[in-house]
């Protein structure tokens, strides 16, 4: 079995965040992990790998430091890691980011495709199943569970109190939720193998069946109107009060908002 295993680099939102003056990421500047979603859809990976033997190869789209989260996942146990780049690919929106994916992933053999639900950086959970669109492959999302039936996956699909059990016949693509599993730790014996790998690099000449239409900040129809850090609350009403009071008090202001 082959698996491929889509990943991106994000920022890491403790750290805050930075705008170019196009109102993008500055990806550049800031701090950096694996996104957890991903990280949750590589171990399902890795696990189906240590389960039936698989070839596990991570995909990431990104600035050249992106080969950060390849090596960390080939530490954790990928076989193999692709990194692509290009300048041209840059400032896109998830229609031309999962044109790009997809037009990677067309040069590679596979039988499922694991993605992350969506990424902190975005919350738009739309690249996984655009880049099934783009391979005219079944997709499932939401895995909270995954397992393999000969030529089928079977996966528990999480929706609102309950699960759905889908089962597609593979090639397909299924996105995961962070809370699928607990992603393994890096070994230092992986992490020394993760260095002595050669990371495959990639640009848009190696880019199969894609329009530079559809590339980068030109060919994304999302724009930005307005971008901004994370807005800071105000310290709110204080007040000092007794215990009988304090209870008048929030019934009052509960009636107010019209929680009861």
């Amino acid at each position: 079995m082959k698996i491929v295993v889509c990943i991106k680099q994000v920022p890491d939102t403790k750290g805050g965040v930075k705008f170019n003056p196009d109102g993008t990421l500055d990806r550049g500047a800031m701090l950096a992990i694996m996104n957890p979603d991903d990280k949750a859809g590589l171990e399902a990976a890795l696990r189906l790998k240590d389960e039936y033997g698989a070839e596990v190869t991570v995909v990431t789209m990104g600035l050249p430091k992106a080969e950060e989260v390849l090596r960390e996942a080939m530490a954790m146990g990928a076989d193999n890691g692709i990194l692509v780049t290009d300048r041209v690919l840059g400032g896109a929106d998830t229609w031309a980011t999962s044109t790009t994916i997809a037009g990677a992933i067309r040069n590679l053999e596979y039988d499922l495709i694991i993605t992350g639900r969506q990424a902190i950086d975005g919350d738009t959970a739309q690249v996984g199943p655009q880049i099934s669109e783009h391979l005219d492959i079944p997709v499932i999302s939401y895995a909270q569970n995954i397992k393999i039936d000969g030529d089928s996956v079977v996966v528990e699909r999480q929706y609102e109190d309950r699960y759905h059990v889908v089962k597609a016949k593979m090639p397909c693509l299924i996105t995961a939720l962070s809370e699928l599993n607990e992603p393994r730790y890096m070994t230092p014996g992986g992490i020394f193998d993760a260095y002595q790998k050669e990371i495959t690099v990639w640009g848009r000449a190696d880019l199969k069946d894609v329009d530079d239409s559809n590339l980068g900040l030109k060919g994304s129809p999302t724009k930005i109107a307005k971008a901004s850090d994370k807005v800071r609350k105000g310290a709110g009403e204080k007040v000092t009060l007794d215990p009988d009071e304090s209870v008048s008090y929030i019934v009052d202001k509960l009636k107010v908002k019209h929680v009861i």
